[in-house]
């Protein structure tokens, strides 16, 4: 099982080396990784959705995985509540305590998580990679979002319209159409599932392509350790995927729930975080930092952690 779960982390770790290695000889740049993340978030990921959701599930299984979605709501809870005691046992800056709970907080679920539970778990994982998107998507658009602003100095506040846009992204409106599809018995078009599933292939790759551009941009030479970066691997890498663990041990729950929920908590920083930071005139690059270091680290934590929650499950 170790030697699946490094297997799984190799493929993803290939895919990064090559959109690293084009970003690092000039063939991708920053306009071209933003333009792969929309690519990513608003076509190819919501066909993603649809095509896995109406091909692989019936109504009764979506009833049945749905109440699932307290243990992601209550493990993030926690962990923000734990980021609070973290954040003054450490002494983190001022400036950076709202970048530094919402990062503790929130997992990147989309760009990494998905990948990874597929290559781990295959599309058995999908349904509860979604459960635990859709409850990460909301709190760092809400809660997340807030404590950023904080560290910054704009004047720009994010109206409820925008908030709910944000939290209403393009792949969990794929996920709700999909869901509507198979709870009112509505067959699409044989080729409109085609096109879908060819548009969804492209979601793993391309996510892949994006953090290896973003790791050559960020510039690994720019990481250094510090008290900061220790707590938020502490949060993402330890704290979170424990909290996770200790609340689905002995839930009557499929193992494989179990499995994708702690895998997923375990997830480096959210990708948005330093987006989100330049926005609210925020220490962006602090966030870069941690969206890359917690990257880079998830490699060798995910194999330790999947053989472990295998183990134990």
């Amino acid at each position: 099982m170790l030697f699946h779960s490094i297997s799984g982390v190799l493929i993803i770790l290939v895919m990064i080396i090559v959109g690293y290695i084009l970003t690092r000889v000039g063939w991708f740049d920053e306009r071209y990784s933003r333009i792969t993340s929309r690519l990513v978030t608003q076509i190819a990921l919501p066909c993603y959705m649809i095509n896995t959701i109406t091909a692989k599930f019936s109504r009764a299984e979506l009833f049945r995985i749905f109440p699932d979605l307290k243990f992601p709501i209550l493990s993030m809870t926690l962990l923000f509540l734990v980021s609070y005691f973290v954040q003054f046992l450490l002494q983190i800056e001022p400036e950076h305590r709202g970048l530094f709970k919402s990062m503790f907080s929130n997992s990147n679920t989309v760009f990494v998580g998905l990948p990874v539970n597929m290559a781990l778990f295959g599309k058995a994982s999908v349904p509860y990679v979604l459960i635990y998107y859709m409850a990460n998507t909301t709190f760092f658009w809400t809660l997340g979002v807030y404590l950023i602003r904080k560290d910054g100095d704009s004047q720009e506040r994010m109206s409820i319209g925008e908030i709910l846009k944000k939290i209403f992204s393009p792949p969990l409106l794929g996920f709700i159409l999909g869901v509507l599809l198979v709870l009112f018995n509505i067959n699409l078009p044989s080729f409109i599932l085609t096109d879908t599933k060819y548009i969804g292939d492209l979601t793993i790759p391309l996510s892949m392509f994006f953090i290896g551009m973003k790791l050559a941009q960020v510039g690994i030479k720019n990481i250094h350790f510090s008290r900061d970066m220790l707590g938020i691997c502490c949060g993402r890498f330890f704290l979170a995927p424990l909290l996770t663990f200790a609340l689905v041990l002995s839930a009557p729950v499929p193992v494989i729930m179990k499995e994708v929920f702690v895998i997923q908590s375990a997830m480096p920083v959210m990708t948005n975080a330093p987006v989100v930071a330049k926005l609210y005139h925020a220490d962006s690059d602090y966030a870069a930092v941690m969206v890359t270091t917690t990257t880079i680290l998830s490699l060798i934590v995910v194999p330790i952690l999947m053989n472990l929650v295998t183990r134990i499950f």
